[in-house]
């Protein structure tokens, strides 16, 4: 047609160029329009599986390999109906790490006790893992970064030469708290008060997750480093970070840039002066690597006396073959990702470095390496002490846990009917899909406790869970998927269903609604689902906020396993009701009014049920005194002997 639309110009036959004009459109319909769907209707639908079979076969190989699913570990498990006492004392590690905080009321709280001037803001709070004392801990933690729109007075002074950065970092357990219900802060307050063994010998923050802005060092004016009682803390940067401005012509360029002429006219900058701009690091590495996506997620890391920047970067694409897309907002999806990139940037001076993973799970970023190979470093050359806290990144596992609730089911038949959707319910007061989250626990088949990343599923018409994933991050086993999944026709409590007898709780329920009577806002966290032995443990916490009150309490601690639902005012008392030798709650004995039936002590000599009571007592308080400091084992021995006191008073009563 397009032959014959040339050849008509030539001929100035209009009336053929018309033809041939509508007989495009009209084509065009029929071929785009009608003959798909008359072929769909007529030859497809009639016997559309064994038509497509062979295509939906393409499509679950293709989608699995483009999300790096391929080689994903898969194990069927038949958990026990509950968790057990000796359960807990055989992996101590992960209930000592069971996560209390959820990052919302934690970053209300740091901003409430932290921030100390206006000036200052957390963004947002990270978590990662650190040892101390021997002890592996999962810590949550934030920076404190300059927010220069918090400023009293925000003159050019100030904005550009006086405060210049942010100072230092606020730290806290996952699972401790103080008696008034707040977080137990490990590293706080300025200057830094710190109760564990990590120096920071760089505490200042000139790139962090804030906007962008542009400041000046190395001029006359001394920066402002962080206040101190009545006066204020002076500092001289030091770094090699930004660019020189001893130069006139440089001063021109960068005024013209920033459209700042105080820059040309003022007479603070000396040889040493340096302008530092790109300060917030996503954008920061952007500039250097633009075909790479990052992660929504920065971290920071306390490494060597530095605070460093960790962030994940992908590759990705939206043409693989027969893969399934999924959308990442703002009009963008993809059909295939790889985290082949470690970025890393220092908060003091801005260095950037870019690791990459593996070449050889990844033919893309092995192609941008040998375009850019000035840019890109192999993983084994990032510091033992930076690689210790790699970590699965959440939104790539997050991505992958969306495909695998459908392409879990690799039969064709199965996948066609859609008969095993997987789903990722809400918990809490959260509307949106379960976000994974990290622990620190010991997977079945592992000798030691490591910081892994999970997320349950349930089926798509149920609530009961039906499997959970974990993101391994530790040593060699980073990267590692794996699934657990639980047989159909055992019932495993889903987090909803466990919410559900939570709110049938007679006095769960009445207390709830008690606060909410006197004008509390009861929030409840996210639950978390953590493995514990053979059993599956449920833990949620609960925050009590006053009226016209931005400070969340943690007040009560929900657990729950094998279908019994208690709360206390820690966890440890929540799991002591749980899993005490009495269930539902495990009372010291009550001393016995008559103290005339006498049982045989070991020695031959006799001893009544009051002295037994009373050395059941005893057994009481020394188990308590045990939790206080979280002595899961002589917790247990104290438990083990309470028991047999009981029993043996049991026994002797009978008679």
């Amino acid at each position: 047609i397009s032959l014959f639309l040339l050849a008509s110009l030539f001929r100035k036959t209009w009336k053929v160029s018309l033809g041939l004009v509508g007989l495009l459109i009209v084509s065009s319909i029929v071929l785009r329009g009608f003959y798909p769907a008359i072929v769909q209707k007529y030859f497809v639908e009639p016997n559309e599986f064994e038509r497509e079979k062979e295509f939906i076969g393409y499509n679950i190989a293709s989608t699995l390999q483009a999300y790096d699913l391929q080689d994903l570990k898969l194990q069927t498990v038949i958990p026990d109906d509950s968790i057990l006492w000796e359960d807990v004392q055989n992996n101590e590690e992960t209930i000592k790490n069971i996560r209390l905080w959820d990052y919302s009321p934690l970053l209300r709280t740091y901003k409430q006790l932290q921030e100390i001037r206006t000036y200052y803001d957390f963004s947002n709070i990270d978590i990662d893992r650190y040892t101390f004392n021997g002890e592996y801990r999962q810590v949550m933690l934030s920076a404190r970064e300059l927010d220069l729109k918090g400023m009293q007075n925000p003159t050019w002074i100030n904005t550009r030469l006086e405060f210049t950065h942010g100072y230092g970092i606020v730290m806290n357990p996952v699972n401790e708290i103080s008696g008034s219900g707040l977080p137990h802060l490990w590293v706080r307050d300025l200057p830094p008060r710190s109760e564990i063994d990590l120096p920071i010998t760089h505490p200042q923050i000139y790139f962090g997750e804030k906007p962008s802005s542009y400041v000046f060092t190395g001029t006359t004016v001394k920066e402002f480093d962080y206040p101190m009682g009545d006066s204020n803390v002076r500092t001289a940067y030091e770094g090699t970070g930004g660019v020189p401005m001893g130069s006139l012509f440089r001063r021109v360029l960068y005024a013209i840039k920033f459209a700042d002429f105080k820059i040309l006219f003022s007479d603070v900058f000396t040889e040493k002066s340096r302008i530092n701009y790109h300060q917030n690091i996503q954008e920061r590495l952007l500039r250097i690597a633009p075909f790479l996506y990052f992660d929504s997620d920065p971290y920071l890391i306390v490494s060597d006396g530095r605070l460093v920047w960790m962030q994940d970067a992908y590759t990705a694409m939206d043409n693989y073959p027969y893969s399934q897309p999924v959308s990442l907002g703002r009009n963008l999806s993809i059909n295939y990702i790889r985290n082949s990139v470690k970025a890393t940037v220092d908060a003091y001076d801005g260095t950037m470095n870019f690791y990459i993973v593996s070449e050889e799970k990844d033919p893309v970023v092995a192609t941008w390496s040998r375009i850019f190979p000035a840019i890109f470093r192999p993983l084994s050359e990032m510091s033992q002490e930076l690689r210790a806290h790699l970590r699965y990144p959440q939104d790539l596992f997050n991505i992958q846990s969306e495909i695998y609730r459908t392409y879990h089911m690799t039969d064709p038949n199965t996948f066609y009917n859609r008969e095993d959707v997987w789903d990722r319910k809400p918990t809490g007061d959260s509307k949106e899909a379960l976000t994974a989250y990290y622990v620190n626990m010991r997977l079945s088949d592992s000798q030691k406790s490591e910081f892994v990343l999970i997320s349950p599923f349930q089926p798509v018409t149920r609530d009961n869970m039906i499997a959970w994933m974990a993101g391994r991050s530790d040593g060699e086993n980073y990267g590692e998927l794996l699934v657990y999944q639980f047989p159909k026709q055992k019932l495993i409590y889903g987090p909803s269903q466990i919410e559900a007898l939570t709110n049938q709780n007679p006095e769960i329920s009445a207390q709830l609604s008690l606060w909410s009577q006197r004008g509390s806002a009861v929030v409840r966290g996210n639950m978390t689902v953590v493995p514990v032995g053979k059993g599956i443990l449920y833990v949620q916490p609960l925050y009590l906020r006053a009226q016209n009150s931005e400070l969340p309490e943690l007040k009560r601690v929900i657990t729950s396993t094998g279908g019994r639902v208690v709360w206390g005012e820690t966890l440890e008392e929540s799991l002591m009701r749980l899993l005490g030798p009495d269930g539902e709650k495990p009372l010291p004995p009550q001393p016995v009014s008559s103290g005339k039936i006498r049982v045989p002590a070991t020695d031959g000599e006799y001893r009544t049920l009051q002295s037994l009571a009373a050395e059941a007592g005893k057994y009481w308080e020394e188990a308590r005194d045990a939790l206080k400091v979280s002595d899961w084992e002589g917790y247990g021995r104290s438990m083990n002997k309470l028991e047999e006191v009981l029993a043996e008073m049991d026994g002797f009563t009978e008679k």
